[in-house]
């Protein structure tokens, strides 16, 4: 079959030829799913990826043919490709088309590092080819019907990574004779497609009798059908030869179609009688002329697009018909996705807690689903002398949101927590304790107050499982505190919180070693108020703390926000040399007067001595803690030190981390 032989419409035909297994990453998302569900209705061997199920693109198709990884984690990428073995590849992963996919480093790390870490892995040998779904938004400004010469003028950052990608395709397909080839897709359209778009939200409003709020009329788009675009992707596939490795294509149907020609067609296929509103304003992206040449895979390929506009859109609203529940359809765009303005990141100090970790991170991970927030998951290693760090890289092999931090010592759960909030990329951290007494479940209380706009939510413990000394003690503390500092923190509120961002920004810039940082949280203010909960026994092992501990933790804190241990010693000088100054006054008229009954022998003396030495020795042991707390300040040694960072299975040195 040579390139520039038309193709037949023989869509089955055509897939059979294909060389397998086929694999098709994406496979949850619009055009992943179309060619994975054309795929699979003529061949066995065609598997697609989810990033996580329940995908409801996919529902209804064999469970073992949709392969469920995420492959930004290197680990993942090996085993689909050992297991798949695949000779097709149909890559239509994308993050970014999307307005309200605005995270940058997922952008580039989706569309560029993927795209680069996968083809390293391909061996042009057993490789029949590689098809990318890349995008018009390559070309940016430059959108008036270029060819796939033409210089890109990205404009936006989504449009910078899908240019890197298709450079790299150039660049392994002509230097390194990797079958591969780039295809620029324009605006496709059809069913499964995102119901916050263009095309499905006309579908909808037009079912009704109307419109949806619309962007200025003179903007166009290069409208195609999804079936269009899938077949392009297997008749490419079929047909590539050597001469096209690293090649771009665009894909569309080569028309400018603008908003007011959308219009049109509608307003003659749903009967439509109300007049259009153009108020919408139009997005960055928006251009008056936006459409492709498509001669170059016309002449190669043989392909060009068979359905017209007005056919498709009767497709698509036959779909839409037909949908068992369309307010479920409407809610399923990504837009309703994970909540990135609420979004988390939980630092976890662990110490001697390799066995409560894989609890915890369940726990965590169905409390961020049932909340549907953005997240991370930070685990701190401080030096745990137990399999803690091994336990955190396992985990972190299988989900890109686990992250972990292994310290060179052990320097406490303060300087724990402060590691990772220092690297910490989410608007609020959430502080627990390794050992499951700091319940996950409550995070969805703090989110929900937080939502309403308490900047600083933290655990309140109504009641603890432990000793009744250790609970009368605990209870003491924080009234001894409120007695002593010149801040108030809040009664038997521990360091479990969650803190906005702007209040973890606040709270970095405190420089002092010695942290004390449920005082540090209250020292900084902003809106703040407490959830109620019963703090649970340590899951395994016995408690880290004892009482010397906690009598320990006590001293920190009154001495990092109160000055009245100083004050006291001060007013009792005052106090006691006045005594002193009367007795000696005593003495001495009791001898001029009564020398008689004036006392005789040294007991008097002694007990006064031993009283006024012990008082000398409490002063200079009170001012002792004080200097100790200013040298330890002064010489300005790290509050950590980073021995590694575990991310995506690997333990990475970071030994010259330090914070």
């Amino acid at each position: 079959m040579s390139p520039g032989e038309p193709l037949k419409p023989n869509p089955a035909g055509n897939i059979r030829q294909l060389q397998g297994p086929i694999l098709v990453l994406g496979a949850s998302g619009f055009i992943g799913a179309n060619l994975f569900r054309m795929l699979l209705e003529h061949r066995e061997d065609v598997y697609g990826t989810a990033t996580r199920l329940p995908a409801w693109r996919l529902e209804g198709l064999p469970r073992n043919h949709v392969l469920v990884t995420d492959l930004l984690i290197d680990s993942n990428l090996d085993a689909l490709l050992e297991s798949v073995k695949p000779r097709t590849i149909f890559d239509c992963i994308a993050y970014g088309a999307y307005s309200f996919e605005t995270d940058r480093e997922l952008i580039y790390r989706t569309n560029f590092n993927l795209i680069s870490r996968l083809l390293g892995r391909l061996d042009p040998r057993t490789l029949s080819c590689y098809v990318h779904a890349g995008s018009s938004s390559e070309y940016g400004d430059n959108s008036s019907a270029p060819r796939e010469d033409a210089a890109p003028e990205p404009n936006s950052h989504y449009s910078v990574s899908k240019v890197a990608a298709a450079s790299l395709i150039h660049y392994l397909g002509k230097k390194k004779g990797l079958p591969c080839v780039n295809l620029r897709l324009y605006s496709a359209y059809g069913p499964l497609e995102d119901s916050s778009r263009l095309i499905p939200n006309i579908v909808h409003f037009g079912a009704a009798g109307g419109y949806p709020e619309l962007v200025d009329p003179r903007v166009s788009r290069d409208f195609i059908y999804v079936d269009d675009v899938a077949d392009a992707f297997i008749d490419v596939g079929l047909k590539l030869t050597e001469a096209d490795y690293g090649e771009s294509l665009n894909i569309g149907t080569g028309r400018k179609t603008t908003i007011g020609d959308i219009v049109t067609v509608s307003q003659r296929l749903f009967d439509i009688r109300q007049d259009p509103v153009f108020t919408m304003p139009n997005r960055e992206w928006d251009l008056t002329d936006w459409f492709s040449d498509i001669s170059k895979v016309r002449e190669r390929f043989g392909w060009s697009p068979r359905v017209e506009l007005e056919e498709g859109l009767e497709r698509t609203a036959l779909w839409y018909r037909s949908l068992p529940d369309k307010t479920a359809y409407l809610q399923s765009s990504k837009r309703f996705g994970l909540d990135t303005k609420h979004s988390v990141s939980a630092i976890i100090a662990c110490y001697k807690d390799g066995q409560a970790i894989p609890i915890m991170y369940e726990r965590l991970k169905k409390t961020f689903t049932d909340l549907n927030v953005d997240h991370e998951i930070i685990f701190v290693n401080d030096c745990s002398p137990d399999n803690s760090e091994e336990v955190i890289r396992s985990i972190s092999r299988n989900d890109r949101r686990v992250l972990g931090i292994s310290h060179s010592r052990n320097f406490g759960s303060q300087a724990a927590f402060r590691s990772g909030m220092e690297i910490a990329t989410k608007n609020s951290c959430v502080l627990m304790d390794g050992d499951l007494q700091d319940p996950p479940e409550l995070i969805a209380q703090f989110v929900s107050k937080w939502r309403e706009g308490f900047d600083v939510v933290y655990g309140r413990r109504v009641k603890r499982e432990a000793t009744l000394p250790m609970q009368i003690a605990y209870k003491l503390f924080y009234r001894i505190f409120d007695t002593f500092s010149y801040i108030r923190i809040p009664h038997d509120a521990g360091d479990f919180s969650l803190v906005d961002r702007r209040v973890v920004d606040a709270m970095l810039r405190f420089p002092e070693r010695d942290l004390f940082l449920r005082g540090v949280r209250a020292y900084a203010g902003f809106r703040q108020i407490g959830v109620d909960y019963v703090r649970p026994e340590r899951m395994f092992g016995r408690s880290t703390n004892n009482l010397w501990k906690n009598l320990g933790w006590a001293k920190k804190g009154i001495l990092s926000f109160s000055y009245v241990p100083l004050d006291i010693m001060s007013s009792s000088a005052i106090v006691l040399c006045s005594i002193s100054f009367l007795m000696v006054l005593g003495q001495f008229l009791a001898k001029l007067l009564f020398p008689a009954l004036a006392p005789k022998g040294f007991a008097s003396i002694i007990i006064l001595v031993v009283f006024f030495g012990s008082i000398n020795v409490l002063a200079i042991s009170v001012a002792g803690e004080y200097i100790a707390k200013i040298f330890e300040e002064v010489k300005q040694r790290p509050h950590y030190i980073r021995r590694s960072i575990i991310r995506d299975g690997e333990v990475r040195l970071a030994a010259k981390e330090s914070g």
